[in-house]
């Protein structure tokens, strides 16, 4: 079972956390499964950015981008090349890095 290491985020998991996660889910469901509370103000349909996360190592095993998904990435605060919408990003078989962003454009907190 592929690991996610998230790198430390001031609010969401200030240590950093190391969890299990099952190909084939997506990046924000396992962190929410294991209590990084990710924001996903738009419940995961791919119409906001405030779940945006950088993947610092593993980018090779995970789905393609789609259109929509690029679309909205540009919306995101500190886009960079490693930039994905974690409800998008299907695990695959290898280990990740992630880390999340400070900020994110969220105009309404959900509190999820």
């Amino acid at each position: 079972m592929p690991q996610i290491i998230f790198l430390p985020h001031e609010e969401l998991c200030p240590d950093g956390m190391v969890i299990e996660a099952e190909a084939g889910t997506t990046i924000c469901d396992a962190a929410l499964l294991n209590h990084v509370e990710i924001e996903h103000a738009c419940e995961k349909s791919c119409a906001c950015t405030t779940c945006h996360v950088y993947i610092r190592e593993g980018m090779d095993s995970l789905n393609e981008n789609t259109e929509d998904e690029d679309d909205m990435l540009d919306k995101a605060w500190g886009l960079d090349p490693d930039s994905r919408l974690s409800c998008q990003t299907v695990i695959g078989d290898k280990d990740l890095v992630v880390e999340i962003p400070k900020y994110t454009i969220n105009m309404v907190s959900e509190n999820h």
